[in-house]
């Protein structure tokens, strides 16, 4: 969800680097420039709604969408991705903090990576958190707004979503202008997504430990 105000506009961030783990992660270049040109067709999408009155209900400290969601979709690109930025990048007090969340995950009534109303991986957030934008009317309590007033909820433009998802179809084996489009158009990238709230971390509580012990040593 985007962590605005009210009032402004949205600007797509530039694209994410990591020059270092990049040339050692081929595959982390892929998902970049993809989450790249999702939030580049997010700002598209908002900067059109605004242009006719809309307002972007979505602000910093709002994180109703990180309790409510029960099946946040995420990708296995964009899981090795969050495994990653969490295990390599997330400094203490975050870092810390999340893995005592992961280590009691099934238990939780919100995603793993909520602290203090926050997204705490929001760099690596999937593309289903990135294309989640309410409009008007803050989400109530306990409310979906995809269920209860779709209208307001920001809808995709096919031509961002359609760009991103061929970025990442190399890296499932999908190569070539005719597979990529019989890709595209059946969705069956669609068919990789797991729910982010089912997933199971403990293997990247384990992958935390092991890379703060080769740091110490």
């Amino acid at each position: 969800m985007a962590a605005m105000t009210q009032t402004q506009p949205e600007t797509a961030p530039g694209r994410l680097r990591f020059p270092e783990d990049e040339a050692r992660l081929p595959w982390l270049s892929i998902l970049l420039e993809a989450l790249h040109v999702t939030d580049q067709g997010v700002a598209e999408a908002i900067r059109r709604e605004t242009a006719q009155g809309r307002r972007l209900a979505c602000r910093k400290g709002c994180a109703n969408c990180c309790r409510t969601h029960v099946d946040i979709p995420v990708y296995p690109l964009e899981l090795m991705g969050i495994a990653w930025y969490v295990a390599e990048k997330l400094q203490d007090p975050d870092r810390e903090r999340i893995r005592e969340r992961l280590r009691t995950a099934e238990a939780l009534d919100a995603c793993p990576f909520l602290i203090d109303e926050r997204c705490g991986i929001h760099p690596l957030r999937p593309q289903a958190c990135r294309l989640f934008n309410v409009f008007d009317t803050p989400c109530a309590v306990g409310e979906d707004a995809w269920h209860t007033r779709r209208r307001d909820v920001l809808t995709p433009l096919p031509r961002y979503r359609d760009q991103a998802t061929e970025i990442m179809l190399p890296f499932y084996g999908v190569r070539g202008r005719k597979a990529v489009r019989q890709a595209l158009r059946e969705g069956a990238i669609h068919r990789l997504a797991g729910s982010l709230r089912e997933c199971r971390w403990e293997a990247l509580v384990e992958r935390m430990e092991h890379e703060d012990a080769r740091r110490r040593s």
